[in-house]
């Protein structure tokens, strides 16, 4: 029963993630609209400027104009024409490798808990067991995926670079032996309290509120257990995850995304630091870029992750 819950997750998740990568790619680029911070010599010469402005002549300071904002559709339209539409699927072996790894793992975990804690006597399992249960599978999927997620985030970004600054990755594989020899084996994890936190939000979030949203409208008799409860259930599972992980999904794309250059100090010291320094020169709201991406992306994801998974254990319930 445990390894079927793995493979019937395992499936679910392919599917459901690369049906989806499109938006996740979109999502990715508008995280890192505005990423560069202001120009810090601006910012040293404003208090003379201000103290004595006849000594300095006005036009001498330049202060670089606030980057323009972007929607999804503007943001997509712009890959396909200067990347192609091909574009739109950076990264998607990634997308297959992370969801291999760490959906699998979070999936087949949270069955097997599920299992565990559900009472006998009325088939149903407590909220709070549901929240642990999606907690605890989460931070396990995501420590074993955060490679491919890695690799992912890179991939996705890599065509907002200049042309010389682009790190080229052929596939996920080429990413992951880059990545170990050029910046050491760690770089891997790169990210990785961010991963497992993100992951820990999203599956409790997403698991526990499918679970408890199919278990109201089935036991209020509002349908029956069929494709309207999945979908009614999995969609609004969907935007309570992207409301809940939005923020930490927003700091995880730019400390994954980071480039360390030899010899030079990193852009982030951590996760802390990047949500320091985006809110302070982007704003609180900033936390929340790439949100209605995201919302379009968790939606339908969550829709076909569950949608597919029903579907696959009615083909697997005889084994």
């Amino acid at each position: 029963m445990g390894v079927k819950g793995f493979v019937e997750g395992g499936i679910a998740s392919i599917v459901a993630g690369c049906s989806t990568h499109p938006m996740d790619l979109i999502k990715v680029r508008m995280q890192l609209q505005g990423e560069n911070l202001p120009n810090p010599q601006a910012h040293n010469l404003r208090p003379a400027y201000a103290l004595n402005s006849a000594a300095i002549p006005h036009n001498s300071i330049h202060v670089p104009p606030p980057p323009t904002r972007v929607g999804p559709i503007s943001v997509g339209v712009r890959i396909i024409r200067s990347e192609g539409v091909a574009a739109l699927y950076s990264g998607v072996s990634a997308t297959v490798l992370r969801q291999t790894l760490y959906s699998t793992t979070r999936m087949g975990l949270y069955d097997v808990l599920k299992q565990k804690w559900t009472n006998p006597e009325t088939g149903n399992m407590p909220l709070l067991s549901k929240i642990t249960a999606g907690l605890v599978a989460g931070g396990i999927g995501a420590a074993v995926g955060n490679p491919a997620d890695v690799a992912m985030v890179r991939m996705q970004a890599d065509g907002r670079l200049p042309v010389s600054q682009r790190r080229n990755y052929k596939s996920v594989i080429d990413a992951i032996t880059r990545m170990s020899k050029q910046e050491g084996v760690t770089s891997l994890w790169r990210g990785s309290s961010l991963t497992v936190n993100r992951a820990m939000i999203v599956t409790a979030s997403q698991l526990a509120s499918y679970d408890q949203i199919k278990e109201m409208i089935l036991g209020n008799g509002v349908m029956g257990d069929g494709l309207g409860t999945h979908v009614t259930a999995s969609f609004a599972a969907g935007f309570v995850a992207a409301v809940a992980s939005n923020p930490v999904d927003v700091i995880k794309t730019r400390v994954m995304n980071m480039k360390v250059e030899p010899g030079q100090a990193a852009p982030y010291r951590g996760a802390i630091d990047c949500a320091m320094k985006t809110v302070k020169a982007e704003g609180v709201m900033s936390l929340y870029k790439g949100f209605i991406p995201t919302i379009s992306r968790q939606g339908p994801f969550t829709v076909v992750l569950f949608v597919t998974l029903e579907q696959v254990r009615k083909l697997l319930k005889e084994f």
